[in-house]
C-alpha cells in the first residue's frame, strides 16, 4: 500500500511538472514593470548633464552626475506606463499595422505561395544553401546599413518558404533578425552605431575596419554554422522545434496552397520582382536619403498597392486583405507598447543614469582586462533600458571612452565593446521594440524564442570576450 502511495505521488508530481507552462509574453513584461517600479523606490534617482555637441547630437557631460530628489513611480505611474509606451512605441506600432497590411495584399495575389512551390523545387536537395546566402545578405546589411527594422515585412515571407523546405519559423527569424543583429554588432562601418560612437570618443571616422571586417566574417560565419546544425536537427526531426505546434497549422494551410499546383505566371513573377525593387529603394533611401521607418512603410504600401494592381484585385480585395493583416498585428502591438512602457518608468524614476554611475564608478577600479569583460557586459544591461544604437552611444560613450583610457583601454576598443554590448543583446531583451515586433510578426512567443536563442547568446558572448581580449593586449587603435 506504501509503494502504491508512493507512487501515485511520483505520477502526481510528474503531473504537475508536465503541466507547468511558461506565462505569455505579455505577463513576463509585465512582471518586468513592477520590478522596474519598485526599483524607482529603492534607487536614489540622478542624472548627469546633457549638451548638444559639435555634430548636433545631444551627449551627457563626464563627471557632471549629481543625484536629484527621488522619483518614485507609484501604482497609477505603473497603470499608465502601457498606455504611455504604446504612445511612445507608436511609430513602429504603426510600422507593423502598415507592412503587415501591405503584405496581406500581396499574399492575396498568392504570388509568394507560387513563388515558394518554385523555390522548393529550385532548392530541393540543396536547401541547405539557403541559410549561408540568406543569412549572409542580412549580415551585410546589419553591417553597413544598421539593417534592423528592414527585416520585419521579410520575416513574414521567409516563414512559409523556411516551412516548406522543412523547416520552422525560428529559422525564418533567425536567418532574417539574428542576421540583421550579428551584423549591427560586428559592424565595419555602419553610421548609427559605429558612426556616431567614433564621433563622440573623437575616433577618425572609418577607422579600424580591417579589424572589424574580420570580427564581423568570424561572427557570421559562427551564426551561419549554427542554423544549419539547428536546421538539420529540425528536418530529422520537426517534433524537436520549440514552435512546432504553433507550426503545424501553418503546415496544414501551406500544404493546402502548394497541392493546388499554383502556376507561376508572369504577373507572379513581376509581383515578387516588385518586392526587390521596394528592397532596393530601401538600401538606397537609408544609405544616400536618410530614410526611416516612416519612409521605409511608406514604400512597402506602395509595393502592395502596385501588387494588387498587377494580381487584378478589386479595391474591396485590397482593402480587405489590408485591414485583416493589419488586425493580426495587434497582439504583438500591444507587447511592444508595453515592453516601451518598462523604458519610460526607469526614465520618469531617474535610475538609469544613477546605474550608470554606479557601474562606471566600479569599472574604473578594475584592471584592464577585467574591466573590458566588465564594460561588455554594462552596455549590454544598459542597452535593457535604451536599445537605440545611437541613443545608448550618447548615453555611454562619453563616459565609457575616457574611463577605459584610464584603466589602459584604447577608445577604439570601448567602442567595439559598446557593439558588441549593444548589438547582440537586440536579440534577446523584450524592451527592445524591434524584436518584439519580429516575433510578432513570426507569431513566436518571446519565452519559447528565448530558450531557443540562448545557446547562440553564449557563442556570441564567447566570441566578444575573445575579441576584447585581443584588441586590449595589442592596445587596438
Amino acid at each position: 500500500m506504501l509503494s502504491l502511495r508512493r507512487a501515485r505521488s511520483i505520477e502526481t508530481e510528474a503531473g504537475a511538472k508536465k503541466e507547468f507552462k511558461v506565462p505569455h509574453t505579455l505577463v513576463i513584461i509585465s512582471f518586468i514593470l513592477v520590478i522596474v517600479a519598485v526599483a524607482t523606490w529603492i534607487l536614489p534617482a540622478g542624472m548627469y548633464e546633457r549638451v548638444v555637441n559639435d555634430l548636433g547630437r545631444t551627449v551627457v557631460v563626464d563627471g557632471s552626475f549629481q543625484y536629484i530628489e527621488q522619483s518614485p513611480q507609484g501604482l497609477f505611474s505603473l497603470l499608465q506606463a502601457p498606455l504611455e509606451g504604446i504612445v511612445g512605441a507608436s511609430e513602429i506600432i504603426a510600422f507593423l499595422f502598415i507592412v503587415s497590411g501591405a503584405i496581406a495584399i500581396i499574399t492575396k495575389t498568392r504570388a509568394i505561395d507560387a513563388g515558394i512551390t518554385s523555390a522548393v523545387k529550385s532548392f530541393h536537395g540543396k536547401e541547405m544553401l539557403m541559410i549561408p546566402f540568406i543569412m549572409g545578405l542580412f549580415s551585410l546589411g546589419g553591417a553597413v546599413f544598421g539593417m534592423t527594422e528592414e527585416a520585419i515585412p521579410f520575416i513574414a515571407m521567409l516563414i512559409p518558404l523556411c516551412l516548406a523546405l522543412g523547416y520552422d519559423s525560428i529559422m525564418a527569424m533567425a536567418i532574417s533578425y539574428v542576421g540583421c543583429i550579428v551584423g549591427f554588432a560586428t559592424a565595419m562601418i555602419n553610421p548609427f552605431s559605429v558612426g556616431v560612437a567614433q564621433s563622440i570618443a573623437n575616433v577618425q571616422a572609418g577607422s579600424g575596419v580591417g579589424f572589424r571586417t574580420l570580427i564581423w566574417a568570424v561572427t557570421t560565419l559562427a551564426s551561419i554554422l549554427f542554423l544549419m546544425w539547428y536546421g538539420r536537427r529540425i528536418k530529422r526531426n520537426p517534433e524537436l522545434s520549440p514552435v512546432y505546434e504553433i507550426d503545424q497549422s501553418r503546415r496544414e494551410a501551406l500544404k493546402e496552397s502548394t497541392e493546388e499546383h499554383i502556376e507561376f505566371t508572369v504577373r507572379h513573377k513581376i509581383i515578387l520582382s516588385s518586392i526587390l525593387v521596394c528592397l532596393a529603394g530601401i538600401v538606397v533611401g537609408v544609405l544616400k536619403f536618410d530614410f526611416a521607418i516612416p519612409e521605409i512603410a511608406a514604400l512597402f504600401l506602395a509595393t502592395g498597392i502596385v501588387a494588387g494592381f498587377i494580381g487584378r484585385l478589386s479595391f474591396d480585395d485590397m482593402a480587405t486583405s489590408f485591414v485583416s493583416g493589419a488586425k493580426d498585428m495587434i497582439g504583438a502591438a500591444i507587447v511592444v507598447g508595453f515592453a516601451r512602457g518598462i523604458v519610460i518608468l526607469a526614465q520618469d524614476g531617474q535610475i538609469i543614469d544613477t546605474i550608470l554611475y554606479q557601474l562606471s564608478n566600479f569599472i574604473g577600479q578594475l584592471p584592464s582586462l577585467i574591466a573590458g569583460y566588465v564594460m561588455f557586459f554594462v552596455q549590454m544591461f544598459i542597452n535593457f533600458f535604451i536599445s537605440s544604437g545611437s541613443g545608448q552611444a550618447a548615453l555611454t560613450m562619453p563616459i565609457m571612452a575616457p574611463l577605459g583610457e584610464l584603466v589602459g583601454i584604447t577608445p577604439q576598443t570601448s567602442i567595439l565593446i559598446f557593439q558588441f554590448g549593444d548589438g547582440f543583446s537586440n536579440a534577446i531583451f523584450p524592451t527592445s521594440a524591434v524584436l518584439m515586433a519580429c516575433l510578432g510578426v513570426a507569431g513566436i512567443p518571446w519565452s519559447k524564442w528565448i530558450k531557443w536563442i540562448l545557446p547562440l547568446q553564449v557563442i556570441f558572448g564567447v566570441i566578444a570576450i575573445i575579441f576584447i581580449t585581443i584588441a586590449i593586449l595589442m592596445g587596438w587603435s
